[in-house]
């Protein structure tokens, strides 16, 4: 039986997304090249969430078409995409280090994603339960802007998602004057006994008899 993917989940790179689902694509923080030092791929959407607004995270002109921009918080849809933003903040001091930043949780064919974007402090009980059940977390691993390693560990456990999709980690191809303090992926990996997991390009989600295949490897 051949069947037709539900979702296709590319990483652009850096806090950046490609989602595409049947009926819409959906980028996420799409970054200003000359700021992060990688290239940002031509890309067209119907959808662009900007978690807050710093230059590697909220490069709107980068995408083609006329998306729907959403950078606040609150209750949105569009082509068959539910997108609901929370707010929370980019470091551990109520925001008052580097402002505030959205979470937000993506619902499509009963998938439920959430990309945390810039978040700089572990979700409190209150805002998981008013988040919900998440499939798949997009989560921050890097530091020093964001929560690191050890309070990544800490939200994969409170979160208990079907799939971790590790981002904002160093790249030795990130602007190492700007992004040198993140630290490298494998932090994170070793948390999960992880040395060499396997990479792939692109997540493709499928449906069979009703339930959910993750085709990839679950950190």
């Amino acid at each position: 039986v051949i069947l037709s993917p539900l979702m296709q989940i590319k990483y652009i790179g850096h806090a950046s997304f490609f989602l595409k689902t049947k009926d819409a694509r959906v980028v996420t923080d799409p970054y200003d090249p000359t700021m992060v030092g990688l290239k940002f791929p031509k890309t067209e959407a119907d959808i662009v969430t900007i978690s807050h607004h710093h230059g590697d995270h909220d490069y709107k002109d980068g995408i083609s078409g006329e998306p729907l921009v959403i950078d606040w918080p609150g209750e949105y849809e569009k082509n068959g995409v539910r997108i609901f933003g929370y707010k929370s903040f980019h470091d551990n001091k109520q925001g008052a280090e580097r402002g505030e930043n959205i979470l937000f949780k993506f619902e499509v064919e009963n998938i439920s994603i959430l990309h945390c974007g810039d978040m700089g402090v572990v979700p409190n009980q209150e805002l998981l339960d008013e988040i919900g059940d998440v499939d798949i977390l997009m989560v921050p691993v890097g530091g020093f802007y964001t929560i690191g390693p050890d309070e990544a560990t800490e939200v994969v456990k409170k979160i208990e998602p079907s799939l971790v999709i590790p981002m904002h980690y160093n790249d030795p191809a990130l602007d190492q004057k700007t992004f040198g303090k993140l630290v490298p992926l494998a932090y994170f990996l070793k948390k999960f006994g992880m040395e060499k997991p396997e990479m792939i390009d692109q997540l493709t989600i499928k449906k069979e008899d009703s339930s959910l295949k993750y085709l990839t490897v679950k950190v």
